[in-house]
């Protein structure tokens, strides 16, 4: 199905951001400012159609159309832009993985989170304060410190921090507490923070600009095929047919996939997250308890934020288990005892589409014209710059990225899988 009607003209929005701009806005009553992006209505049919308003199509959206110049684009999303998981987790940034394969592919993510708001024209409030990871044990010690240096080889920075440089760094850790004594931590000076729903805003203003068509308030409800191929998807607001589909729905992945008859090796689980009330500057980097699953860091506007494992059990609810929450408590407390003072304001979920070997899958399916962004376990945040850019790079040259060679879905089938935790096919584990 072909639409004769023109493409939409480009959008533009209210203007460079700068100091200057908001002078001159202050002074005008503010009332030169515009909307961030265009809400779009469906056209009959796109070059490529996007399953997915998160972090990563959006982002996918973007460098399709200002990297690789496909413009004839268009993003869906069910709902408003940036309440699904973009706008449900920890904001937490970095490159501390254990595979040389994932370790390249997120450092390249760090890289561009380094420059992403110069080239975003966008304040999404990067704050690379630092990553700190505590060890208890000297088996925990030792692997913290082959994973240092698998970093190191890879490019990535990583630095060891004793007992005594621990406590400068972080004067309300408790050092010596009877269960969990700490020996020392290991560093990424590099990781940090990003604002988690400016950057959603923020792709969605640079990708709407470039001509992309963000359609919110469009669920699909089925894949549509043709000779071996997919030619568009079926959604609330009627049929959009389309060259390329890219599903980047995390989560739902395994949901949409089975709409054209393909399972996946993925199982959905919920992962909370909770924020205190705002206290003064507390702490000053990200910090992660070696001695269980617990990582915290402090807001702009104060608040503690902090998470831990996922929901053993599989759950498409954007919430979770009481004993998740103790367990997290239990564990803040043991690392930071002052946690103990603070009341919770907040504790929602996001969904987790976990894969069977901890490593993400960009590839294409079984199905021709369809691909796939999914399967992120805990790094689907910190690895949206490069998400983003490394499928959209699938969808225009028609091959895989130098980093996500090894991350086609035909490796599961294939026994070439990349267990980056090291714990076999489990993944409520990852």
């Amino acid at each position: 199905m072909s639409d004769t009607s023109p493409a939409p003209r480009r959008f533009r929005s209210s203007g460079r951001y700068s100091a200057l701009r908001l002078l001159r806005e202050a002074l005008t009553g503010h009332r030169g400012w515009t909307p961030a992006w265009r809400k779009a209505e469906p056209r009959k049919q796109y070059q490529v159609v996007i399953v997915g308003g998160g972090g990563h199509g959006l982002a996918t959206a973007y460098y399709l159309a200002n990297h690789f110049g496909i413009t004839d684009v268009a993003v869906l999303e069910k709902g408003p832009i940036g309440l699904g998981n973009v706008g449900r987790n920890t904001t937490i940034i970095r490159s501390t993985y254990y595979t040389p394969e994932n370790i390249r592919f997120y450092d390249f993510s760090l890289k561009l989170w380094e420059g992403l708001e110069k080239e975003l024209n966008f304040n999404a409030m990067v704050s690379q304060r630092g990553v700190v990871y505590t060890y208890h044990t000297d088996g925990q010690r030792d692997v913290m410190t082959g994973r240092a240096n698998d970093m190191r080889l890879a490019g990535a920075d990583c630095i060891e921090l004793d007992r005594a440089a621990l406590k400068t760094l972080i004067p309300p850790i408790s050092l010596d507490n009877h269960r969990f004594p700490i020996m020392g931590a290991f560093m990424q000076p590099r990781g940090g923070t990003v604002r988690h729903d400016a950057v959603a805003w923020g792709y969605a203003r640079g990708a709407s600009e470039a001509g992309v068509d963000i359609i919110e308030h469009c669920e699909v409800t089925g894949l549509r095929q043709a000779g071996g191929r997919v030619t568009g998807v079926e959604t609330t607001r009627g049929f959009i047919g389309a060259g390329t589909v890219c599903l980047a729905v995390a989560g739902h992945s395994s949901h949409l996939a089975a709409m054209a008859g393909i399972r996946l090796p993925i199982e959905s689980h919920a992962l909370q997250a909770f924020v205190s009330e705002s206290i003064k500057p507390f702490l000053d980097v990200v910090l992660m308890f070696g001695a269980g699953h617990f990582y915290i860091s402090q807001s702009d506007k104060g608040g503690m934020v902090f998470g831990g494992s996922t929901d053993a059990h599989n759950t498409y609810a954007q919430r979770g288990t009481q004993w998740i929450a103790q367990e997290v408590a239990s564990e803040g407390v043991a690392l930071l005892p002052e946690l103990a003072n603070l009341r919770i304001l907040r504790q929602w979920g996001g969904i987790m589409d976990m894969t069977m070997d901890g490593t993400p899958i960009i590839g294409r399916l079984p199905l021709d014209g369809l691909v796939m962004n999914g399967g992120w376990c805990y790094g689907g945040f910190k690895a949206i710059p490069a998400g983003g850019y490394t499928t959209a790079h699938l969808i225009a040259r028609g091959e895989s990225h130098p980093l996500t060679t090894h991350m086609d879905v035909d490796r599961f089938a294939e026994g070439r899988t990349f267990d980056e935790p090291g714990i076999g096919p489990f993944p409520w584990m990852h």
